[in-house]
């Protein structure tokens, strides 16, 4: 399994930048969606982190304040190789507030604690936003109009390569080295390495089908049997009908339109499109066969990314981004519409 083919929406601009040559260069904020109401059993702690992986930070936490590791979680993983301000959950029922001022792990910051009634889980993050920094840009020439071109426009919804691990070694990425070896058979033992590598087999399926649509010059025109999700929302319906109102809607980025993240039972899409999704699922059998026999189920994502309220800056060779995108999306797929990157060689 490659990474490297998937197509681009636009054409390439053949300028080139260096991208997270300082973890700094590389910001993201949590936008949770809704504030902790100051009592209850789960202490939220708001962190601010810096060259450090989540997980490990998650396991700091725990180590801390004498609890077993199921006790913290968070909404969701971020980059290591950035600075990232996020919120951790500790259940703590029936016990006084923790004395954080003492928690010294080298990398991390405690800015502020407070208790919640409601657990922490994965995945209910409002959005993400970013701040990133591309040092020596080889030319400018187009990237304003890119940019503009990618405000109105979007660009496909990829799972980022980080999704698939490091590719310093192999070009695969490290998950999907492990998700090969799953699908042969050999049984992973760590569960944090299973999960990685299901997640990264999952991702590589989606972005194969987005990969198509691209190609076929499908993903922002819809088509009869596509199926449609709903902003900020899971509900999806079937296309039965394309009219000025289902038009205005996409316009509007009410609906939007998906495919399919791969498990057992039906698709949900229709006539030309179900054939499209199944030429695609029978080309790659041992990847969704391995995935139906994990157990996972259908699900959809949709398969077109807006960044919400993108402003830029060039200066000195240097271009800055700011942006927000919902939970779940990639900053780096804004990214590689953009420019060639050359990551750091200490931070890649």
């Amino acid at each position: 399994m490659q990474i490297q083919h998937w197509s681009y929406q636009y054409p390439k601009l053949n300028i080139d930048g260096i991208f997270k040559s300082i973890p700094e260069d590389f910001q993201v904020k949590e936008l949770l969606g809704y504030a902790p109401i100051g009592e209850g059993e789960h202490i939220y702690l708001w962190v601010r982190k810096t060259g450090l992986n989540t997980a490990f930070l998650a396991e700091q936490i725990a180590k801390y304040a004498k609890l077993p590791l199921r006790a913290v979680t968070y909404a969701g993983r971020k980059d290591k190789h950035a600075q990232t301000e996020q919120w951790f959950g500790v259940h703590l029922p029936g016990k006084e507030d923790i004395d954080w001022s003492n928690f010294a792990v080298q990398g991390a910051e405690i800015l502020n604690s407070i208790r919640h009634n409601k657990k922490l889980r994965t995945g209910v993050l409002k959005a993400n936003q970013f701040k990133i920094t591309i040092r020596d840009l080889s030319s400018t020439v187009g990237l304003d109009n890119r940019l503009r071109q990618i405000a109105s426009l979007g660009v496909p919804n990829y799972f980022g390569e980080q999704r698939f691990g490091d590719t310093r070694y192999d070009p695969r990425g490290g998950n999907l080295v492990l998700a090969e070896k799953m699908i042969a058979g050999e049984e992973i033992r760590n569960r944090n390495k299973r999960s990685m590598a299901i997640s990264a087999l999952r991702s590589w399926f989606f972005n194969e089908v987005v990969h198509h649509k691209v190609q076929n010059n499908t993903l922002d025109t819809p088509q009869l049997g596509d199926v449609m999700q709903l902003a900020g929302s899971n509900s999806f319906f079937c296309v039965d009908d394309i009219d000025n109102n289902l038009s205005t809607r996409l316009k509007q980025r009410d609906i939007f339109i998906s495919a399919p993240m791969w498990g057992s039972g039906h698709l949900s899409s229709k006539h030309k499109v179900l054939e499209f999704e199944e030429a695609i699922a029978s080309k790659h059998k041992n990847i969704t066969e391995t995935l139906e026999n994990i157990g996972l189920k259908q699900e959809r994502r949709t398969v077109h990314l807006y960044p919400a309220d993108l402003h830029w800056s060039i200066n000195n060779n240097n271009l800055t981004l700011d942006f927000s995108l919902p939970s779940g999306a990639f900053a780096t797929s804004v990214v590689r519409e953009l420019l060639n990157i050359q990551k750091n060689s200490v931070t890649s």
